[in-house]
């Protein structure tokens, strides 16, 4: 299945829930999208719910199927615990560390800084968004890219970065300092219910 590239409000509606983390998606209409307005919602089952958790997690990072569930697959063999293992693989992406420094408005427009070559892991140009990234790795701006309007704009909107990162705006590079803890991560997730959607 390929990567869906559709309306994310419209989508966010649907599983009635942010995927770009930020609430707007649902402020002005919480109900799901049709031409019928809102309508009474069917009460979903166990498997309904795994299943929405999932839909809800892979449409915020933007994997497809078979990655999500690549992950996932290696989240399992790690020690502790699957959900929380997967969550912070997930993180480690170089695409959602480039988009948790700021250096992005959405995930979306990381991957693609990611994939035209503008990010360097350090010292090396790195153009695959799915690269894992290690602690204490350093994500730099490539030199000819620094200009570029959408990554200024993106620094200059001051969107709060996590604890996990340390980000220097001026010289347009930052540190992936360490793992992120689950406390950091979106407490609206409930990664219980995809482990046991893998697992039925």
């Amino acid at each position: 299945m390929a990567r869906y590239t559709g309306p994310v409000w419209k989508k966010a509606r649907r599983l009635s829930f942010s995927v770009l983390e930020t609430g707007e998606e649902l402020k002005k209409r919480t109900y799901a999208p049709g031409q019928h307005g809102p309508t009474k919602r069917i009460k979903l089952s166990n498997y309904g719910l795994q299943l929405r958790e999932k839909q809800r997690i892979r449409t915020m990072y933007g994997l497809n199927e078979r990655q999500f569930a690549t992950l996932f697959r290696k989240a399992s063999k790690m020690e502790g615990m699957a959900g929380v293992n997967f969550l912070i693989l997930l993180e480690s992406r170089l695409d959602n560390v480039v988009y948790r420094m700021g250096f992005a408005r959405t995930r979306a427009a990381a991957r693609q800084l990611v994939n035209h070559g503008h990010i360097e892991v350090n010292g090396k140009k790195v153009d695959i968004p799915s690269a894992h990234v290690k602690p204490g790795s350093v994500i730099t701006i490539r030199e000819r890219s620094r200009n570029m309007a959408a990554i200024n704009e993106a620094l200059e909107a001051n969107i709060q970065a996590p604890a996990f990162v340390e980000v220097d705006k001026e010289n347009k590079k930052g540190t992936f300092l360490r793992l992120p803890e689950r406390s950091e991560l979106n407490q609206e997730i409930n990664e219980a219910l995809v482990v046991e959607y893998y697992n039925r």
